[in-house]
């Protein structure tokens, strides 16, 4: 064990999942706290959603969840701050952004990327799966929006994004948002402090195991 190796906390994320906004706008301020760094982990629901049967998501197959979900989203948002604004479409395709988000997961934008891609779905209720909106977050960050584009939708990109999904259903992911630190699984954005807490714990524990 190096003694100098970061706590890691694992984000898997869908921009699609008004879950994972409330995570996606809150997740590095809280990691700084703890001392854990974050591995954003795009994926898409839809696959792991049709793997079980459903052709759309549970907020939706299930009406009274849905109706839930919604008053809980504006409950919670008002509780952290975050902005919002019921989605008029939901879920709103969101397979461009992820598509970038793939491409730029390792990149120092992706954390502002994904927040500003989630807020125009969010707490703007625009349509977000278009080249027009995807190059408007990219532009106000200052980055090549046509050349990422289209490195987003190469083929090879496409590939790297079906991999990732399927990685995430092989470790049992059922829903976004969904932390891993280690082997240890959270879901849901109330479990987020707890996942941090054990990515850091976990990573002291192991430094002084040695």
């Amino acid at each position: 064990m190096n003694p100098a190796q970061p706590a890691k906390l694992e984000f898997w994320f869908e921009c699609g999942s008004p879950y994972s906004y409330l995570s996606a706008m809150r997740i590095e301020t809280l990691a700084a706290r703890h001392g854990v760094t974050v591995a954003w982990k795009p994926f898409l629901l839809g696959p792991i959603f049709r793997s079980f049967g459903w052709d759309s998501s549970p907020f939706v197959l299930q009406k009274e969840k849905g109706a839930y979900a919604m008053r809980d989203l504006a409950r919670e948002c008002m509780k952290y701050g975050v902005p919002w604004q019921p989605p008029t479409t939901f879920p709103r395709r969101a397979l461009l952004p992820m598509r970038v988000a793939m491409l730029g997961a390792d990149e120092p934008w992706i954390d502002e990327y994904t927040r500003r891609m989630m807020q125009l779905n969010f707490a703007v209720d625009r349509d977000i799966d278009t080249p027009d909106a995807v190059t408007e977050v990219l532009a106000a960050l200052n980055l090549p929006a046509a050349q990422i584009i289209e490195a987003a939708v190469s083929d090879a990109n496409k590939q790297r994004l079906r991999e990732q999904t399927e990685t995430a259903q092989r470790r049992g992911v059922f829903g976004a948002p969904m932390f891993f630190a280690g082997d240890d699984m959270f879901w849901g954005n109330d479990r987020l402090e707890d996942a941090l807490r054990e990515a850091a714990s976990a990573t002291t524990k192991r430094w002084r195991d040695g």
